[in-house]
């Protein structure tokens, strides 16, 4: 039995997450790696049924990273993160806008409130989609920002081409089997000169397949990150140019020279907290956050609380945080590769 439970998780896909992967790389092989492509909507769902509510108390219901400027709040930078990508998007009232994988709406509700925008959140999730259209309603924005249930490998599909002004996506894109696949879907449901902007995942120019300590990193993020397949920054590059789009903009953001480090939250150092409210935020982070709370997700699994897997999964994000920070600080991983692509005009 797969033991759905009401508010859409699915128990049989939390508890397998982990199967996916071999926790020692030296085991891992091509057909482990192709059964997490093939199978990438299981490894997301299962990941996020296990993983929502922990990113909700940890971090926000913006499932993202953002560049910090000094003195500057947690919840100040992740909504200025957002404000930038609609900014270089040149996002314009009344424009019909596709967040594709819009977690629990965090995103979509401060762009529509910034650019008044009219948003469609995309997510193949069921219990991201509720908790999203209940916060929304909450935020009285039912009728600006809606939700959808999809495959982004399948937008023209569900949407019908030439069907949006922008499209988005704020590091979503990274757990699609290919990003042939899902850029090429989101260039069939854009207008002619529709803007499509993206914060992608990757590993950076610097990171080295061929070296097994570069692999065990890559080997991290995935498993704690409910990733299929890591891939290198010049792939997305490369796949954005394959599927038509012509780049306007790019930069990979965390490579700015700054004093306050994109990770730092992670680090779970309070003393690097930049206000007094974010304490509360970095302490999360620390080894005594992480032990209250993952203590609490054992009980209440024990319980029957949350689905069996919950805590695996919660341990799998520990793995997450150190492997992210040492991406961070090698300069092998970005989570904010900026790009910001234009789809050609009417074909003559």
């Amino acid at each position: 039995m797969s033991n759905q439970y009401a508010d859409g998780r699915v128990e049989t896909r939390v508890d397998n997450y982990t199967k996916f992967w071999q926790k020692d790389l030296n085991k891992e092989s091509d057909t482990d790696n192709k059964n997490r492509l093939d199978s990438y909507t299981d490894v997301v769902n299962g990941y996020y049924d296990g993983a929502t509510e922990l990113y909700e108390y940890g971090w926000a219901k913006s499932f993202h990273f953002s560049r910090f400027y000094k003195g500057e709040g947690f919840a100040a930078s992740l909504a200025r993160h957002e404000h930038y990508l609609a900014a270089k998007m040149s996002l314009r009232p009344g424009m019909r806008v596709l967040d594709v994988g819009c977690g629990v709406g965090g995103p979509a509700r401060e762009i529509a409130r910034f650019a008044d925008v009219n948003i469609i959140g995309l997510n193949n999730n069921d219990f991201q989609i509720q908790r999203a259209r209940r916060y929304t309603k909450q935020a009285g924005l039912e009728n600006q920002v809606t939700f959808a249930k999809g495959d982004f490998m399948k937008l023209a599909e569900q949407f019908g081409e030439n069907s949006f002004d922008a499209v988005y996506a704020i590091e979503a894109t990274v757990h699609a089997p290919t990003w042939e696949g899902v850029y090429g879907e989101i260039m069939k449901v854009l207008k002619p000169g529709g803007v499509f902007g993206v914060y992608e995942w990757c590993m950076t120019d610097a990171w080295d397949s061929s070296n097994l300590k570069h692999k065990e990193l890559a080997h991290a993020i995935e498993l704690g990150n409910g990733i299929p397949e890591m891939r290198p920054l010049k792939k997305a590059h490369e796949a954005m140019l394959s599927v038509g789009f012509t780049i306007e903009h790019e930069e990979d953001l965390a490579d700015r020279p700054d004093e306050i480090s994109w990770y730092y939250p992670l680090e779970g150092d309070i003393w690097k907290a930049q206000t007094a409210w974010d304490y509360v935020t970095v302490w999360r982070m620390s080894w005594s956050g992480k032990l209250v709370s993952h203590t609490a997700i054992r009980l209440l699994e024990m319980l029957g609380l949350v689905p069996k897997g919950t805590y695996e999964v919660g341990e799998s994000l520990k793995i997450a945080a150190d492997a992210l920070v040492k991406g961070g600080q090698t300069k092998l991983f970005t989570p904010m590769y900026l790009a910001i692509c234009r789809k050609p005009s009417i074909e003559n």
